[in-house]
C-alpha cells in the first residue's frame, strides 16, 4: 500500500507506520509505501495522523498513447471490485510527456472500465463524483501507469470533529506533522497561544492520550468495497482504543477572539476531549506562563496573508512576550512569511521546510531557558 502525505512528513509517517506493524516501510517524495494485510489497511486509516490518503495498488503497465492505456485498464477484471450497479469515480495525476491531461486520461479509463461491463454483463456502472462506492486512483510517471484503490476517501485531515472554522484553519494533518516534528509526546504542559478553531489542541490531546486520529471520522471508502468485514473493523477499533492512555499534565488554549474560542470548545466537545483541553479568552502577548515545569508550545501565527495585521510589530512582540513571559519552554510556530521571522528578535534553534497548502512555510524552534542562555551553558560545564 502507500500512505501519502505532506513535503517533509515522510519521515515521521514512515516512523508511524513502523510502530503500527507495517512490514516494508520505504520512504518516497510525499508518500510512503508499506506491506500490510486487510485489518492493518484499516488500521492505518484510523491511526496514522500524517497520512492524507492511504492507497492499495492493484496494477501496473506501461502507457505511452490512448490504445495502450485503454487496454491496460481492460486488463484488470473490474467486476472484482465493482458491480454493475453501483458508482464509481477516478482520481488522475500525471507527469508524462505521452499524456497532457488527467482529465483526459480519466475519461478513457472510465471508458475502458464501462466498456468491460457492457461486454460482460450488458449493464454499466455510473460515475458519481461526490459519493462514489469505488474510488479509483490513476498516477503516470513517464510511460509507467500505476492503477490503485482509493481506501481512505475524502482525505484523511477529514477527522470528522471539525464543524467550525475561523478564517484560516490549520490542516489537521499539517497540524499533527508539526507536533510529531517538534516532540510533543505528552510527557509535559502544552499551550496553543494563538489556537483559533483548536485545530493543533486536538490533535495536542489525542496524541498525548494515543487516541486515534480518526476515531471521529464519519465513514473510509473500504466500507463500501466488496470486501468490507464490518466484525473486522469493529475488532481493530476496540484493540486501538485498549492502547489510550492517561494524560497527567495540562493542555492549554488561548485565542482572542470570543468566537474563536466557542468554536474551539464545540470542536473539542465533538471530538470528546473536553476533559483534556482548557480554552480560555487571552491575548498571548499580556499573558505569562502558568505552570512549573517544562512547557511545550506549537502554533501557527497569522502570516498576514489572510489576515490583516502589522506583521513587524506583531512579530517583534511575540518574541519579547517568548523572551520575557516564558522560561523554561520550547515554542515552535509555522509562518509562510519567512521576512517576518526577522522581526522576533531571538535565534530559532531549528527551521524545518514545510508547506501550509501551497505556501512555502518554515517550522522554527525557539528555546527559552529559565534565565539566561550563557547562565544556561555556564550551569552544563560546571556540571
Amino acid at each position: 500500500m502507500i500512505a501519502k502525505t505532506f513535503f517533509g512528513f515522510e519521515e515521521i509517517l514512515a516512523r508511524e507506520l513502523q510502530q503500527l506493524g507495517a512490514q516494508d516501510v520505504e520512504q518516497g517524495t510525499r508518500a510512503v509505501s508499506f506491506k500490510g494485510d486487510k485489518g492493518f489497511m484499516y488500521k492505518a486509516n484510523l491511526s496514522l495522523r500524517t497520512a492524507l490518503k492511504i492507497l492499495k495498488p492493484i496494477y501496473h503497465f506501461r502507457a505511452f498513447n490512448e490504445q495502450s492505456l485503454y487496454k491496460g485498464i481492460q486488463g484488470i477484471d473490474w467486476s472484482k471490485y465493482l458491480n454493475a450497479n453501483q458508482t464509481f469515480v477516478i482520481d488522475t495525476t500525471i507527469h508524462s510527456d505521452h499524456f497532457k491531461h488527467s482529465q483526459f486520461v480519466s475519461q478513457k479509463a472510465k471508458d475502458a472500465i464501462v466498456d468491460q461491463f457492457r461486454a460482460k454483463f450488458d449493464q454499466r456502472p455510473s460515475i458519481d463524483k461526490d459519493f462514489p462506492d469505488l474510488r479509483i486512483n490513476i498516477h503516470i510517471d513517464r510511460d509507467q501507469c500505476s492503477v490503485a484503490l482509493d481506501t481512505s476517501g475524502a482525505s484523511l485531515h477529514h477527522r470528522g470533529y471539525r464543524t467550525a472554522t475561523n478564517i484560516a484553519p490549520i490542516n489537521e494533518v499539517l497540524a499533527a506533522g508539526m507536533l510529531l516534528l517538534s516532540g510533543w509526546d505528552g510527557n509535559s504542559d502544552f499551550l496553543d497561544p494563538m489556537c483559533g478553531s483548536g485545530t493543533i489542541l486536538a490533535e495536542a490531546a489525542m496524541i498525548a492520550c494515543n487516541i486515534p486520529a480518526n476515531i471521529n471520522r464519519k465513514e473510509f471508502a473500504f466500507e463500501k468495497w466488496n470486501d468490507w468485514d464490518n466484525d473486522l473493523f469493529d475488532q481493530i477499533i476496540d484493540a486501538l482504543m485498549k492502547r489510550t492512555k492517561e494524560f497527567r499534565y495540562t493542555i492549554t488554549g488561548y485565542d482572542k477572539a470570543p468566537s474563536a474560542v466557542q468554536k474551539a470548545k464545540d470542536n473539542l466537545l465533538n471530538a470528546n476531549l473536553e476533559d483534556y483541553v482548557t480554552i480560555s479568552q487571552a491575548n498571548f502577548f499580556d499573558t505569562k506562563k502558568e505552570t512549573a515545569g517544562p512547557l511545550h508550545m506549537v502554533f501557527n501565527p497569522p502570516y498576514g496573508e489572510r489576515l490583516d495585521i502589522d506583521l513587524e510589530r506583531f512579530y517583534r512582540e511575540l518574541g519579547d512576550t517568548l523572551k520575557n513571559n516564558y522560561p523554561n519552554t520550547n515554542a515552535w510556530f509555522i509562518t509562510a512569511n519567512l521576512e517576518a521571522l526577522k522581526f522576533v528578535g531571538l535565534r530559532p534553534s531549528r527551521k524545518i521546510k514545510l508547506f501550509n497548502g501551497s505556501l512555502e512555510a518554515r517550522l522554527v524552534k525557539y528555546e527559552m531557558y529559565e534565565g539566561s542562555k550563557r547562565t544556561k551553558f555556564q550551569q552544563k560545564t560546571e556540571e
